[in-house]
């Protein structure tokens, strides 16, 4: 699996012209599913983990201005966007390969089950549309992008 998150002022996603999820202040999580993310047990503790990780990580500003508070201590939200391109292999030639890419059967429940994990953490979560030709839309604040 690989994430990269953004810490956002807002965020919002569009399909066609019609808004399906948006967000204040928080993190926009593009999320990435990998061929060797297959197997169900490892990949469901490892999807603990990177909720309970993304949940407390401390990348929002405290009273002085220091790095030291996390989305649930700033009551932000997330949204999570299906992101197959995360696994672009450039190394050859100039097209990216995406053969690292797990199928649309893995993934999708991968990034169903991220949404739910967030949300169980206490963080109000929405998602993008899986396959679908997304308009991803947000104020990077800082900017911080993290990856995970």
């Amino acid at each position: 699996m690989r994430i990269v998150l953004q810490r956002v002022k807002f965020g919002r996603v569009s399909v066609e012209d019609t808004i399906i999820a948006e967000i204040g202040l928080g993190i926009v999580i593009l999320f990435g599913a990998g061929r060797d993310d297959m197997e169900a047990q490892a990949a469901e503790e490892r999807l603990r983990y990177l909720a309970e990780k993304i949940a407390n990580l401390r990348i929002f500003e405290d009273e002085q201005g220091k790095i030291n508070r996390s989305l649930l201590e700033v009551g932000g939200a997330a949204i999570v966007v299906s992101q197959f391109t995360l696994y672009a292999d450039t190394r050859k030639g100039r097209r990216p390969s995406f053969t690292d890419a797990a199928p649309p059967e893995i993934a999708q429940p991968l990034v169903d089950r991220l949404v739910n994990l967030l949300s169980a953490q206490g963080v109000p979560t929405q998602s993008g549309k899986f396959a679908a030709h997304m308009l991803v839309e947000l104020a990077n604040d800082g900017p911080v992008t993290i990856i995970l």
